[in-house]
């Protein structure tokens, strides 16, 4: 691609803050019936299984977190 017209600065993605939704929700709830029926979509994985993998992901993060944290400390 020749990208020789744009220069620093120039803005080539606009995003409409309509579509902004807030950081925090109360409650997000899904329902993938829809999907089922009409694209005969199955999931791959059980509800017990995705909540487990984001549990085990959540777990790496923070354990990852305390580790930096506490070499920062040491760094000191």
């Amino acid at each position: 691609l020749n990208n020789s017209h744009l220069k620093a600065g120039d803005i080539i993605v606009r995003v409409d803050e309509r579509y902004f939704r807030p950081a925090e929700t109360d409650s997000l709830i899904g329902d993938s019936s829809k999907a089922r029926k009409k694209l005969n979509w199955k999931p791959k994985i059980s509800l017990e299984e995705m909540c487990s993998e984001m549990i085990a992901e959540d777990l790496t993060r923070a354990k990852n977190l305390a580790l930096i944290k506490n070499q920062t400390s040491l760094d000191k």
